[in-house]
């Protein structure tokens, strides 16, 4: 590491006061190892992507998300396809992606740890939707895409209750649309050794990370950075009660077998619209790493040797 910049959300969790010290601290422990660094806020996702391309350009071989598991997601847009790595401080609400590399949450300490880490080429997954003005789009993920009731609560969920009350907000909303919400099926077609398989589902999770931490943890057992494909978890079902024990599931870090739920490995996803009794097709939300994104059709797939991640 010769030459890093450190973005940061300014927005990001719950610590916004100290924001600007985590940052420092960081960068305190960068320079002191000989390292050219320096930081900027982002301003946006766009503005994020833009900023690590513009990075890149000045000869930076390191870019440090400080944030949380969007925060990442932006920078990824940025990064991937080069061979300047990725490096997190974790500052965001659930950090993910931090708890999954096992990452220290000091700034200092993440900062150390990411001096010390050897660099290694990871996949990520590819993500193409429909915008909410009705043009393609395509983003890169490391985390998880939710397509169903999971995309559904980040379109509900209130910003402000998130940067206000954390996770507290996520479960509150869970609960409500849990308890609530209609789901509707989509169509869903996968490729796995063999000829292709279709179902219809009311939920889709693609998920590239084995421990998210939290209430969640293992959400989707065998999902590992380390491979070059995707955890598929195919909702079967409407049932609350299946979506309840699943949770649960993996909260308690048990093996229970859900029925409705089947969980498999693939390198693709490809989901469409079902049209509903009345003949009107539903709107179906897509989110990756968190982040919302638009609706049905999508297509998830996978991006082998794609970016450069330092971490233990």
């Amino acid at each position: 590491m010769r030459k890093a910049i450190l973005l940061y959300n300014p927005l990001s969790g719950r610590r916004r006061g100290r924001r600007l010290a985590d940052v420092e601290a960081a960068l305190s422990v960068l320079r002191s190892a000989g390292v050219e660094a320096s930081a900027a806020p982002t301003r946006a996702a766009s503005d994020a992507t833009d900023q690590t391309n513009q990075a890149i350009a000045e000869g930076c071989d390191t870019i440090f998300a400080c944030g949380g598991d969007g925060t990442v997601h932006d920078v990824l847009q940025g990064l991937v396809g080069s061979n300047a790595a990725l490096a997190i401080i974790p500052l965001g609400t659930a950090n993910c992606l931090a708890h999954d590399l096992r990452l220290p949450l000091a700034p200092a300490s993440a900062a150390q740890a990411a001096l010390a880490a050897k660099p290694r080429r990871i996949a990520v997954g590819r993500i193409e939707y429909q915008d909410f003005a009705g043009h393609r789009g395509t983003r890169y993920f490391t985390v998880t895409v939710g397509i169903g009731v999971d995309a559904y609560l980040f379109y509900k969920l209130d910003p402000l209750a998130k940067r206000r009350i954390g996770m507290a907000a996520y479960c509150a909303k869970a609960t409500h649309l849990w308890l609530t919400h209609k789901m509707e099926n989509f169509a869903v077609e996968v490729t796995e050794e063999g000829p292709s398989r279709r179902a219809e589902v009311s939920q889709l999770l693609a998920v590239r990370i084995r421990n998210f931490g939290g209430v969640l943890r293992e959400l989707a057992p065998g999902a590992s950075l380390e491979r070059d494909d995707l955890r598929l978890v195919l909702f079967r079902t409407r049932s609350r009660l299946a979506y309840l024990r699943y949770v649960l599931r993996g909260l308690f870090g048990t093996n229970w077998k859900v029925p409705g739920i089947e969980l498999l490995h693939s390198t693709d996803a490809i989901c469409r619209d079902v049209a509903s009794s009345t003949g009107t097709n539903p709107r179906i939300f897509v989110e990756a790493d968190g982040e919302l994104l638009g609706t049905l059709p999508a297509e998830v797939s996978m991006v082998r040797d794609a970016a450069t991640l330092l971490a233990p």
